[in-house]
């Protein structure tokens, strides 16, 4: 038994929306709609577990200092957060996409504006991950932080080339863009306190083990 219940850090959109089939199969069913209810934190059928619904980006934030027991963010949120002071015991294999370098499309089979001798400006939310890979590469580039319309840099000058998530690629190719370089995959991890897993050892590692099964399960995976 716990003395306090255990709280799952989520943000709405599509992480939320491919969350749910696994809390359901774990038996966590939330009992406000998130998408229509002003709460922030959501009672479920389990009275020992509250969902916290928070911008994605603040998710690791919120389970490193405790807040939140456990969270569900994507990889790419937790490259650029470090991921100091969490666990990461699971892939939920969900929203997966990929972490690119994109550009104009008459750079798609060129890549020597990777070897014209200028700094590169790169526009991007991702920083460290952005930083990280082109010194990888000795490449010098100039990173731009933007928060969102990362397409639009290139068009209007602001930047030779953007470091995004790509799904489809649809709205790169409906603004001159593509895919240039792949970075990483990226897919929806599993996240945990450190001081949760020792502290609320027994309900936080039956929590781990029911979301694994629910991954491994073919239903929910359509």
């Amino acid at each position: 038994m716990i003395d306090t219940p255990i709280k799952i850090a989520l943000s709405k959109g599509r992480i939320f929306a491919e969350t749910l089939p696994l809390l359901a199969h774990a038996g966590i069913v939330p009992v406000d709609d998130p998408e229509t209810s002003r709460k922030l934190v959501l009672d479920t059928n389990n009275e020992h577990i509250k969902l916290v619904i928070i911008r994605a980006s603040d998710v690791p934030t919120y389970v490193q200092y405790g807040a939140a027991d456990l969270g569900i963010a994507g990889k790419d949120v937790l490259m650029e957060h470090g991921g100091n002071d969490l666990y990461e015991p699971l892939d939920l294999k969900i929203a997966q996409c990929r972490l690119m370098v994109a550009g104009p499309v008459n750079c798609e089979n060129d890549l020597s504006y990777t070897r014209t001798g200028k700094r590169l400006k790169i526009a991007t939310k991702y920083i460290d991950s952005t930083r990280r890979y082109f010194a990888e590469k000795g490449i010098q580039v100039e990173i731009i932080k933007l928060y969102g319309s990362m397409e639009l840099a290139p068009l209007v000058g602001l930047a030779d080339l953007i470091v995004d998530v790509v799904d489809t690629g649809n709205t790169l190719k409906a603004n001159g863009l593509a895919p240039l370089e792949h970075i990483t995959d990226i897919s929806s991890r599993l996240v945990v306190n450190k001081a949760s897993m020792k502290m609320k050892h027994e309900a936080v590692n039956q929590l781990i083990n029911n979301l694994d099964e629910a991954v491994n399960n073919p239903e929910n995976r359509a």
